[in-house]
């Protein structure tokens, strides 16, 4: 076997790879009981021991016969959960069984008319809609407390906020307690933002395993090439992030019409995430080469990758001066993502003819 097969048969088990990673993640599939993806999904007729998820959206039509764990955009039970449910989520809806305990923090949260709780119900949420029953006691803080004329609560009410309904759904006795205060969407934010950053680590992560490992030696020269040149890098993506849009205005003006445009459009986007990626990529490998200045490029690309992943998440986190440094480094990567482009298409008429990579 030649070098260039090898080289095929290298690029088509990453594609392989990195398609089935996406696939996982993206989707979510609850088949492990435990995801982090797009969503988290137990399907009706399935039955999993846990479900343990950060994930946009968990969805339970199935059976559940332990607990469910998680942080999520949006968590709907339409299933049995034979077990508890502590969740932080941004809605949280029930119209399901949950045999045990529910504790939740969210923006609204709607125990549906076909829902039951067979523990106790802790919430504390924006606004909070109970037309189930609910076994147990029920602790809940929010702004807005609405009991159905189909709700139950077998046991006590101890709330906070504003309590409108069916007062009679309580068989216990009914407490303000203001110590309990309201959990709103403003407090659920936080958490959210930090799921969405470990999320965009992760995605970055395998974008750039499938840069690094399909075209290593064109990412290994982009590095060289940018640690020599950067203000000339730096320009040549400013030119790039200020040109592209200017010609998808042309296309959309031209007789080749909207269509084009918007394949154009996701193609920049895509463009532009590629230079996230080797921006953050050369900061990691200019940090290593103060410290490493022996070792071959080879030995710190992938530690670069990962090293300048993990810091430009957490530089994007701080206010200002993140911003400032991530819109940096984007131009950087922009511009050795071009000039690399450039250089192998246009510009590397010597390159040696045994080479097989290609971008």
């Amino acid at each position: 076997m030649n070098g260039q097969q090898r080289a095929v048969l290298r690029r088509a088990f990453v594609v392989l790879l990195v398609g089935t990673f996406v696939l996982f993640a993206g989707a979510g599939v609850a088949t492990a009981q435990s995801g982090v993806g797009g969503a988290v999904v137990v399907e009706e007729g399935e039955t999993v021991p846990e479900v343990n998820a950060v994930a946009g959206t968990v969805v339970i039509h199935g059976t559940v016969t332990g607990d469910v764990n998680g942080a999520a955009g949006t968590v709907l039970i339409s299933g049995t959960v034979g077990g508890d449910v502590n969740v932080a989520a941004g809605n949280l809806q029930i119209s399901g069984d949950v045999a045990g305990d529910v504790s939740a923090g969210a923006g609204t949260v709607h125990l549906e008319d076909t829902g039951t709780v067979g523990g106790n119900f802790d919430v504390g949420a924006g606004d909070v809609s109970i037309d189930g029953a609910i076994t147990g006691d029920a602790r809940i803080g929010a702004e807005t407390i609405r009991l159905g004329e189909n709700a139950s609560i077998g046991g006590s009410l101890t709330y906070d906020g504003t309590l409108e309904g069916n007062r009679n759904a309580v068989a216990g006795d009914i407490t303000h307690d203001r110590s309990l205060g309201a959990t709103s969407v403003s407090d659920v934010q936080p958490l959210a933002s930090w799921i969405f950053a470990v999320y965009a680590f992760l995605a970055n992560v395998v974008l750039g395993i499938f840069l690094l490992a399909l075209f290593p030696q064109f990412s290994r020269d982009v590095g060289s090439q940018t640690l020599a040149e950067p203000l000339k890098t730096g320009l040549i993506g400013l030119g790039t992030l200020v040109s592209m849009p200017l010609l998808l205005l042309v296309l959309v003006v031209s007789i080749l019409g909207i269509p084009l445009a918007l394949v154009g459009l996701f193609a920049f986007l895509f463009v532009i995430w590629v230079g996230v990626v080797y921006g953050r990529f050369l900061l990691g490998l200019w940090i290593l080469s103060l410290f490493h200045r022996g070792r071959g490029e080879r030995d710190r690309t992938w530690a670069a990758l990962l090293l300048g992943l993990f810091l430009g998440a957490i530089i994007v986190r701080i206010p200002v001066a993140g911003d400032l440094v991530n819109a940096l480094l984007l131009l950087l990567g922009l511009g050795a993502l071009t000039l690399g482009v450039y250089t192998r298409r246009w510009g590397a008429k010597d390159s040696s003819a045994g080479s097989s990579e290609t971008v």
